[in-house]
Formats: C-alpha cells, structure tokens, sequence
C-alpha cells in the first residue's frame, strides 16, 4: 500500500518547493486588481487576473511603503514579491512586496540595480555630502523653462529674498537627450560657481522622471562643486538623482524654500538682535557707570585730603567732648568748692567775730579758752571783728553748768 500523508503535510511539502524555487521568491507578476480590500490591520487583500486566469494576493502592512499610489479594483499593475502557500487553506497566493503601476516594472527593476551600484560605489555616502549655505545670493536652476518647477522656485524664491539672483539653465527634462540636459546644465552652473544648484522637475509617471534615474545625471551631480539639492516630482517619488544630491527636498517649492533663506525673518532676528545688543549696552554703561561712582565714592573717602577733613572734622569733635568734659568737671569742682568754702565760712574765727563773738588772747599771745589759764590782774588781748581791746582781768567768775535759766 502506498504512503499516506495528512493535508498538513501536503501543505508544508509544497510550500517547501516553492520556497526552494529561485523564482518564486523573486518574481513580478504583471494584471489587472480585483477584489480589493484594505484590512483595518493595514494589511491588503485583492487579485490579479489576466485572461488566463486570476492570483490571490496580500501586501502586509510592513511592506506598505512599496506602494507609492491608492490601489482600487480595474488598475493595471505590476506587483514584485514572492508567491508561496498558505497552509491553512492550502492555496498559493502572491505575497507582494512592492506595487507599480503597469509599465513601471521592468524600470523600477532598472532603478534598484542602479542604485545598489551606485551606492556600492559609494557615491551616496553621507561623507560626500555638503552643507548647503544659511544664505544664498546666487542662486543656480536645472529644470524646463516652461515648466511649473522654476515657476514655483521663482515664485517662492523672490517672496523669501527679492534680491536673489536666480540662474537659469534650461533643460530637457522627459524624453530623449534629457538625461544628457539635465548632466550639462549642472556642469554649466557649475562652472559659473553659484551658491547652490537645484535640479528637478515636476511630478509624473516613472517614465516621466526617468531621466533623473540616469547614471550620467547622479556622476553629475556627484563631481559637482557646488552643493546640489534634488527636487524631482512629489513627495512620494524618489529618484536616483535624491540620492546622489546633497539634499533631497520633497517638491520644487520645498527645495526653494531650503535653498533660500527668508530675509524677513532674517531681518527681524537682525532687529532682536539689535535690540539685544542695545539693551546689553545699555545695562553695562549703567554698571559702568555705577561701578564708577563707586570709585569715585571710595575715592573721596580714600584721599588724603578727605582724610585730612575727615581726621580735623575727629579732633574738632574730640575738642568739643574734651571741652564740654572740662566744662563738667570744672562745674562739679567749682560746685565742691563752694561746698567747702560754706563749710569753712562756718568755721572761720573771723567769720564767728562777725556774728558778734570775740577772741582773747593772753599778753603772751596764747588763747584764753578756761578760766583756769587767767588770773586777776593779767593783761589780756580781745579781738573783736573790727580790731583788738586791751583789758585787764578784775575778776573770774566760774560757770556753773547745772544752774538753769529761770524760766
């Protein structure tokens, strides 16, 4: 009997093959969407079919960027990616990487080649690139005369610098001899050495921008001396020419507004800065200022004549306080001695012979204070207050102290 096998692993066999199968994991698959549905996952669902036959498809959401348009039912595509099964329904389905519109396969084949060439050649590297000036006076433009692009450059351009001088070399840029065009006005500009050059067009198809996608215009590019900025299409296309540039801008507008600096705005932050300026003078004039009379203060009070005034202006003081000390002290003395001199006036003998008291004195000239140092008939001397009496002692008379007055 035969081998017998589950649908597992019919499944898991052929994804195996096609895994191992070089095509399928590179392939591109040409027809026409069906069924398209654009998952709230971010993941999208749809078919290609032709008139042989139809392929299920899916785009997950990581690979999302590959898609530069909004896919519907009835467009003609190519979708690259790998074709593989999934197990649990066991069909095979296109797991698409990267979706162009129809005629733009085989080119962005062309595209990818180049670039990873060109970029193994190093001519993307980012230590290639050159700063683009702050401000441009010169300002150089490969692209149609007649075109939208330099209207635009121009238009927002002059808006942000009315004095820019904008040079114009006018170029083929979509068909044949283009790519020769648009490499022989950057050489041109180049030559004339102005500020920055910008090169590109407006949006189209890839056939459209193809030109830009040329060897010949990123060597350009890449040996030129001047900075370049790429300006090719929208947004969403990407050329050769952005990479080899020193800087890619979205749109021609954007890349005028890169490449040209807005005077207005330069001129207001020249007015702040002004203002700044003035300001910071004017603070450090009144520091100065300030510090200066500080000088000037310390100065006055430092001098030796101020000293000098100073030290007088002391001693005038110190004399005053000695003077009024003296005073004091000369007041409180004179004030003791009147004291005194009241105090003597009250034990003066003279003062005493005033107030009617009398002073005897022997012959001898000794004081007669008891009536034991007189006898009768002794010479004696009285002082009065006025002069002096000579008497003779006719009698002593004791005093008796324990007689009382009568009253």
């Amino acid at each position: 009997m035969s081998s017998i096998f589950s649908v597992g692993q019919v499944n898991t066999y052929i994804k195996q093959m096609f895994q191992q199968d070089f095509m399928m994991n590179r392939i591109f698959v040409r027809g026409e969407v069906s069924n398209c549905k654009y998952h709230s996952s971010g993941h999208i669902y749809f078919s290609l079919k032709d008139d042989s036959g139809t392929i299920a498809c899916v785009m997950f959401a990581g690979n999302r960027r590959g898609l530069a348009f909004r896919m519907k039912d009835g467009d003609k595509v190519v979708a690259g990616g790998s074709v593989n099964v999934y197990e649990r329904d066991g069909r095979y389905q296109l797991y698409a990487k990267d979706i162009k519109l129809e005629g733009a396969g085989i080119l962005y084949e062309r595209f990818l080649a180049l670039k990873a060439e060109l970029e193994e050649m190093g001519m993307f590297a980012s230590e290639y690139k050159q700063p683009i000036p702050a401000y441009v006076k010169r300002l150089g433009v490969v692209t149609a005369p007649t075109g939208a692009a330099i209207q635009d450059i121009r238009n927002i351009s002059y808006r942000r610098n009315p004095y820019i001088q904008i040079i114009l070399y006018p170029a083929l840029v979509q068909g044949e001899g283009a790519k020769e065009s648009i490499a022989a006005g950057i050489e041109a500009l180049d030559r004339i050495h102005p500020d920055v050059i910008i090169v590109g067009r407006g949006g189209g198809s890839i056939e459209d921008l193809w030109a830009f996608n040329e060897e010949v215009v990123a060597r350009a590019i890449f040996n030129c001396s001047t900075p370049v900025i790429s300006a090719v299409g929208h947004e969403t296309d990407t050329t050769i020419a952005d990479f080899a540039a020193d800087l890619r801008a979205p749109t021609p507008s954007a890349a005028a507004e890169l490449a040209v600096s807005d005077i207005r705005s330069i001129l207001n932050q020249m007015d702040d800065y002004k203002k700044h300026l003035q300001y910071s003078m004017q603070n450090r004039i009144l520091l100065s200022r300030r510090r200066m009379e500080s000088y000037e203060t310390r100065w006055r009070y430092l001098s030796p004549q101020n000293q000098i005034l100073e030290k007088r202006q002391r001693l005038l003081e110190m004399d005053d306080r000695l003077r009024q000390r003296m005073d004091r002290v000369l007041m409180d003395r004179k004030y003791r001695l009147q004291m005194y001199i009241r105090q003597m006036k009250g034990l003066s003998p003279l003062d005493k012979l005033d107030r009617g008291f009398s002073y005897v004195q022997a012959e001898s000239g000794t004081a007669l204070t008891k009536i034991s140092q007189a006898h009768i008939g002794d010479q004696v001397k009285i002082q009065v207050s006025d002069g002096e009496i000579g008497a003779r002692v006719e009698s002593i008379t004791p005093l008796n102290r324990e007689t009382t007055p009568e009253q």
